[in-house]
């Protein structure tokens, strides 16, 4: 790549975007901890309370099927899924993980929409607590982020195809 060629950059400005946030209620001390990251990053980058929907479902296999119907509204510019799924002593786990990983990956395919994928998936509940704010950064503001950052660069991408 030349300095010539073409170079797109995300940018992280959520300014006018319309957000979707979607909320896990299980585990709830640590999805809400996500929830109010991701709100403080969207408002530290623009966004406002007006620009935000907040939706609840009861747990992460769940986000999938309400990510989709918010992508396909054409509403929402970016789509934040927040949840967190502890392992325990089945194999229940590792098929909701399978099954929320893939219906948020297939949203986030389609190349339409910005989203950010703020799904936990650990082994114990001290391991979630690192992932809000511990040793691990905070994964609520950085999947907040990662969606605007790709629904910036996708309205960029029209503009230049466009053009």
């Amino acid at each position: 790549m030349s300095l010539d060629s073409p170079h797109l950059a995300g940018q992280v400005d959520a300014t006018g975007l319309r957000i979707g946030i979607i909320r896990s209620r299980f585990n709830l001390d640590i999805t809400q901890a996500l929830v109010d990251g991701a709100v403080t990053a969207l408002k530290e980058h623009g966004s406002t309370d007006e620009n935000l929907t907040l939706i609840d479902v009861p747990g992460a296999f769940e986000i999938g099927t309400i990510a989709s119907c918010m992508a396909d509204s054409g509403r929402f510019d970016a789509i934040v899924c927040l949840g967190c799924v502890i392992r325990g002593d089945t194999a229940h786990f590792d098929y909701v993980c399978q099954g929320a990983m893939h219906a948020i990956g297939k949203i986030a395919n389609r190349g339409d929409i910005g989203v950010g994928n703020g799904v936990l998936t650990v082994d114990t509940h001290q391991q979630a607590q690192e992932r809000i704010g511990g040793s691990h950064g905070h994964k609520g503001e950085e999947a907040a982020l990662t969606a605007v950052e790709i629904a910036c660069t996708l309205k960029s991408l029209k503009v230049s195809f466009d053009a």
